[in-house]
This record gives C-alpha cells, sequence and structure tokens, in this order.
C-alpha cells in the first residue's frame, strides 16, 4: 500500500540496491578513474618536462578516461534527477501536470537512450568484429566506445528506475553539498 499523499516511505531493499547500482557506484566509478587520470597526466607532465620523453600514449588514454567518466556519470545524474532543466514554468504547473510533464520526461529519456544504445551496440559490434584498435595506445575501440552503450543503456534504467521511486514517495537521496570556499 503507498503511503498517504506527502507522506514518505522507507526505500524498499530493491531501492536501496537501486541507489547503490544508479548512484553510489557510479560517483565512486568516476572518483577512481578521475584520480588515474590525474595521475597519468602528471606523470606525463613529469616525463615530458623533467626528462624530455612524454608518455605518447597518455592524451589518447585521458580521453577515454573522461569519456567513461562521463557516461558513469550521466547514470547517477538520470537516477537522481538531477540532469539541467528549464523549469520557469513547468513548476508553476499543478501536482498532477508536474508528475504528466515528469512522466513524458522520463519517457523521452528512455527512448532516446534506448534508441542511442541500439546504434552504439551496431558500432560495438562492428569495431569488435573488425578487431580495430586506437591509434596511439593500441586499445581495441571496443573498450572505449562500449562507454556510450553502457553508459545509455544505464541511464535508461537509472531514468526508470528513479522516477519509479519518486512517484512512490521514497525518501529521496540527498545531493552531495559542495564544500565552502
Amino acid at each position: 500500500m503507498p503511503p498517504a499523499e506527502g507522506a514518505f516511505a522507507p526505500p524498499s531493499r530493491a531501492e536501496g540496491v537501486g541507489r547503490w547500482l544508479f548512484s553510489s557506484l557510479p560517483m565512486a566509478l568516476i572518483g577512481v578513474l578521475m584520480l588515474v587520470d590525474v595521475a597519468l597526466n602528471g606523470a606525463n607532465v613529469v616525463g615530458r618536462y623533467f626528462f624530455g620523453s612524454p608518455i605518447f600514449w597518455a592524451e589518447e588514454v585521458m580521453v577515454h578516461l573522461t569519456i567513461w567518466g562521463v557516461f558513469i556519470g550521466i547514470v547517477a545524474v538520470a537516477y537522481r534527477q538531477e540532469h539541467l532543466c528549464m523549469d520557469l514554468f513547468s513548476s508553476r504547473l499543478p501536482g498532477p501536470a508536474q508528475r504528466a510533464l515528469q512522466v513524458l520526461i522520463a519517457v523521452g529519456l528512455v527512448v532516446c537512450c534506448l534508441f542511442t544504445a541500439k546504434q552504439s551496440w551496431t558500432i560495438v559490434t562492428m569495431f569488435a568484429d573488425t578487431g580495430a584498435v586506437t591509434n596511439a595506445a593500441g586499445i581495441p575501440k571496443v573498450i572505449p566506445h562500449a562507454a556510450l552503450l553502457i553508459g545509455f543503456t544505464m541511464t535508461a534504467l537509472a531514468a526508470a528506475l528513479g522516477l519509479r521511486a519518486r512517484f512512490r514517495n521514497v525518501v529521496p537521496t540527498p545531493a552531495p553539498e559542495s564544500p565552502p570556499l
């Protein structure tokens, strides 16, 4: 039985798993990717300016790490429903109209993500069939391009589950606050 209007229900076990899979885990992975990116950049700077020998594949790998970070990050953003939006008019809509608009936006996001994931699947399988690798690092192109496939697929799931949790009036996950400057 859903809680009364305006009341919050404690999250179920499935919602806790969803929050971990679609919010906590992606944020932790982004942190690891950023640390690796910074370490690689630092090593490249030291190699270039102190030893006159840069890591020739570092830039390419850093770009791929950044791409993975972005496409992992959109999963958490979609699940938390913290994406950028223009709500000047929609925030003034009555409750039922706002909910209908949120459903429409979530459905549109899910459809667009699944369409893009399907297109990405085509590219990833093409790279897998041809065995294509990147120019500098020799990384199989399947790896960086899989970021789009995984990111858009997980974002579609996260958007659907995040919307479901919101409409069940589950206690929302608070956004992390920025530290004071």
